[in-house]
């Protein structure tokens, strides 16, 4: 059987479910994710002391007279093609429209490339590791007309499927009972997109919309119609050559700096339910367990499965939390996972997250040793110490499960 076309279940079967989650949201529906003081925006630089907001200087990562400025600390937009709204946790990207061949619109956004020159020129990020994913159907391709437009060889998306997520039992909500994706993209559709007339370049272009017109996802004021369009979209405003989208940002925190991306596709339906993506089975063609090796296009995405709990609780982490924490306004927290590498901080960035789920021992959380983690290197020495292990107390390390997630910006 073609495991691109087994679309109805989670990859890893019921055992391994336990490592099948990212940061998702954890509801039936697309909503506004919380956004608090600690969750994990900075709090402003003037607390503790006498002077007024906005007395102090830009931060150092604003100071363009220094060439190493981005590396400083202090809030740095990576995907600058964007316009962030920080209270929103939103980002707007110009939206792009193609074509596949034989007929049909394609609408979607552009966040990396192995370009470098190019992602300097449009605002996106560049990933030297995305080389290396044109493994099986993990890349597909396209060409450039003399229009401007590309025309991708195939691949289709369905988002016409119901997004749904029925947690566990308390104190369990992880793994979740039941899920389905929001959308489904067919055998050969994945963001990886080849330029094969233009530099043979590989783009992360993720479809927010297929096989409609202009006039189908005017959404300028919001309230999307998720049976056409992404379940991360709150606004889009189409033109007859692209226009602008508004995709929903999740906070996670990279070598202890707080930051934001966008979670688009995922190659486990699960992930992709529990993360408002695309379920995208050629992801799964991603090599995994090689983060930082030769050759490697993934970085690592840590999600832990029973985090401390509790929305008042500035400790609060994880999946269980994700699937049971609801703010005063009734939306659900967000997981608050750590990353790897981002620009301006480390050299190997991907889109690319190659799953790693952890799971506190019984002993770690009797001893009281069980808080908010928010470094890769805290997070690898708890499971060298024994303290995080993989699920049921599995060996600590991949899951399979690839998910898109491009950067946006580190607040710090």
């Amino acid at each position: 059987m073609d495991r691109h076309r087994v679309f109805g279940r989670s990859k890893l079967g019921t055992a391994v479910r336990f490592a099948t989650i990212t940061l998702g949201l954890a509801v039936a529906a697309p909503t506004v994710l919380p956004v608090l003081a600690q969750d994990p925006l900075p709090p402003p630089s003037n607390v503790g002391t006498i002077i007024p907001r906005g007395y102090q200087g830009p931060p150092p990562s604003q100071v363009q007279e220094d060439p190493r400025g981005r590396a400083l600390v202090g809030p740095v937009q990576l995907l600058r093609s964007g316009r962030v709204d920080p209270e929103e946790m939103s980002v707007r990207l110009p939206l792009y429209r193609g074509e596949v061949a034989g007929g049909g619109n394609v609408w979607y956004i552009l966040t990396d490339t192995t370009d470098k020159a190019n992602a300097e020129a449009l605002g996106i990020n560049h990933s030297a590791k995305l080389a290396y994913a044109e493994v099986g159907q993990a890349v597909r391709h396209a060409t450039l007309g003399d229009d401007g437009i590309l025309t991708f060889e195939e691949g289709a998306v369905d988002f016409s499927p119901n997004r749904a997520v029925t947690p566990g039992d308390a104190p369990n909500f992880f793994p979740p009972k039941a899920f389905s994706a929001g959308s489904v993209g067919d055998a050969a559709y994945t963001p990886l997109v080849k330029i094969d007339n233009a530099g043979g370049h590989i783009y992360n272009a993720p479809v927010v919309a297929y096989n409609v017109e202009r006039d189908q996802i005017d959404f300028c004021e919001g309230d999307p119609d998720y049976s056409l369009v992404h379940d991360r979209v709150l606004r889009l405003c189409p033109n007859a050559n692209g226009g602008n989208v508004t995709l929903q940002m999740t906070p996670i925190f990279s070598f202890a700096k707080p930051a934001a991306y966008i979670s688009t596709e995922a190659s486990d339906e699960m992930v992709a339910a529990l993360d408002n993506g695309t379920f995208t089975p050629s992801l799964g063609d991603v090599p995994v367990g090689r983060d930082d090796g030769a050759f490697s296009s993934v970085e690592r995405l840590f999600p832990i499965a029973n985090g401390p709990t509790g929305m008042d609780n500035p400790q609060r982490q994880g999946l269980n939390s994700a699937l049971s924490d609801k703010g005063p306004d009734g939306k659900p927290a967000p997981p608050i996972h750590v990353i790897g590498g981002l620009p301006t901080v480390a050299l190997d960035y991907s889109p690319l997250w190659d799953l790693n789920l952890g799971e506190w021992t019984k002993e770690a959380i009797t001893k009281g040793y069980r808080s908010r983690l928010i470094d890769e290197f805290q997070l690898l020495a708890m499971v060298e110490q024994g303290h995080l292990t993989g699920p049921e107390g599995a060996e600590f390390g991949s899951t399979g499960i690839v998910v898109n997630c491009p950067i946006v910006m580190r607040f710090m």
